[in-house]
């Protein structure tokens, strides 16, 4: 894995650790009704908090309309609707584990690049919703039939209610978002993406309202480290002041993961049982997202990455659309140069202070190497370096590398030692963490310091 940077270098020690999961709310917050001495001494002393998952950590439902084409008799049958309006669970569904159920999922979830309107769109006859905007509750499970993924966001949420006090529509709010779209550079449209940001900017605003006025913490895990970012950079300094404390990222991955060239180039079961990689990596090479978060050249340089023996060819993040052809994905080409690369060349500054909560000494992909049979069969070999256990380290650390000369921009970023990706959602010492930034951030103790590392 690439080294870690020279400028993590500790040179202040961090009063307080911070750790991420935020989320926005819609345009119209729902505040529960209530009083009483409790309510006013919350008001007087909490911000809000708003959660951002990571990708894996939203809902995603679908309905068939009749230009829905079928591939199969399985798929045309699947899934026996109940209730009113045909909408379905899309993900996460325990029957996309049945082998005849998984190409069903794909060709329902997979997005499509579209030349003429230079954006993406969903399958043919698929409408999808993400539910329960401004909610926490889309974000506590994934379906309560398959224990490897429920409670994906439970632990955190749950944790912030029964030991810091937080209430759900009152002071505590989930932004989640359909995780397969992203962003792109300046000139290119991104309708999904773009419709998620505002409606994240409301739901920040009625958080603020809902709260007397007390600008919101954003905590955001991974991927939704890097929406919020996006928002807060699109947003003018007024209203950054007036209505956002502090963003707080965990295990963000803000100059992209290697892990995400094995996911295109062999398919990625993320942990799901009893699926064959080779029938989702056609959709999951379709997602804008994933294009987001490939390894990205100020990060990895031209540093070697991937290797492969059959085309007689090594790739870094600077060839990278070299790989998307040798891999079969040449309909990626052209987004990821026009869309993609413009986006990630620099990351922003967000314009409020910044704690990033990391993971570190758990082995992350750092290179693979591929045989004689090319992409189509499994790496030969696969070399680890530091990291969460997704997100390599230098990645992680990219905020102290982004932005180390700029006096207005405070960072700090927190190592926990073998904390992964996942984990430190759950992990009682993350949590335990997150806790201690956020009852710093309500009592106004953090500091303000550009570079700073603290492994506890």
């Amino acid at each position: 894995m690439v080294g870690r940077p020279s400028s993590v270098a500790a040179v202040v020690v961090v009063v307080v650790l911070v750790a991420a999961m935020v989320s926005t709310l819609s345009s119209c917050c729902c505040v529960r009704a209530g009083g009483g001495e409790r309510r006013r001494r919350q008001e007087a002393e909490r911000h809000p908090v708003v959660l951002i998952p990571g990708s894996g950590g939203n809902q995603l439902e679908a309905r068939l309309t009749e230009e829905y084409s079928p591939s199969s008799l399985a798929c045309r049958v699947w899934p026996v609707m109940r209730g009113k309006g045909g909408w379905f669970r899309l993900w996460f569904a325990p029957s996309v584990v049945v082998a005849p159920l998984t190409n069903c999922f794909a060709e329902r979830i997979k997005i499509y690049y579209d030349p003429a309107a230079d954006d993406y769109r969903n399958a043919a006859g698929v409408e999808t919703r993400v539910p329960d905007f401004g909610s926490t509750s889309t974000l506590r499970y994934l379906d309560p039939n398959l224990k490897l993924l429920t409670g994906y966001m439970n632990v955190l949420a749950s944790t912030l209610e029964k030991k810091a006090g937080y209430e759900e529509g009152f002071d505590l709010f989930g932004a989640p978002y359909d995780f397969r779209y992203g962003l792109a550079g300046p000139g290119h449209p991104s309708r999904v993406g773009s419709a998620y940001l505002e409606r994240l900017t409301k739901l920040v605003e009625s958080a603020c309202a809902a709260n007397g006025g007390k600008p919101a913490i954003l905590l955001a895990h991974s991927l939704g480290g890097l929406y919020a970012l996006q928002m807060l950079a699109r947003s003018s300094p007024p209203w950054r002041a007036a209505h956002v404390k502090r963003l707080v990222t965990l295990s963000t991955p803000w100059g992209g993961t290697v892990q995400e060239m094995l996911t295109f180039a062999s398919g990625n079961t993320l942990g799901v049982p009893f699926v064959d990689a080779s029938l989702i990596r056609d959709e999951q090479r379709s997602s804008e997202s994933n294009l987001w978060l490939l390894p990205v050249p100020r990060v990895f340089g031209n540093t070697t990455l991937v290797v492969s023996r059959h085309h007689n060819r090594s790739y870094s993040a600077t060839n990278m659309t070299q790989f998307l052809r040798d891999i079969g994905f040449p309909e990626g080409v052209e987004p990821y140069r026009a869309r993609i690369r413009p986006l990630v060349e620099l990351l922003p500054e967000p314009g409020v202070p910044v704690t990033c909560l990391v993971g570190t000494g758990v082995d992350t992909v750092e290179s693979l190497v591929y045989g004689n049979d090319g992409f189509e069969a499994a790496p030969e070999k696969v070399v680890y370096g530091d990291g969460d256990g997704t997100v390599n380290l230098a990645s992680l650390m990219d905020p102290i590398k982004a932005w180390p000369d700029s006096p207005a921009q405070a960072v700090e970023v927190v190592e926990l030692p073998k904390v992964s990706h996942s984990g430190i959602l759950k992990d009682k010492s993350a949590l335990d963490q997150i806790l201690r930034v956020l009852d710093a951030i309500n009592l106004n103790a953090t500091t303000s310091i550009h570079r700073s590392s603290l492994s506890v």
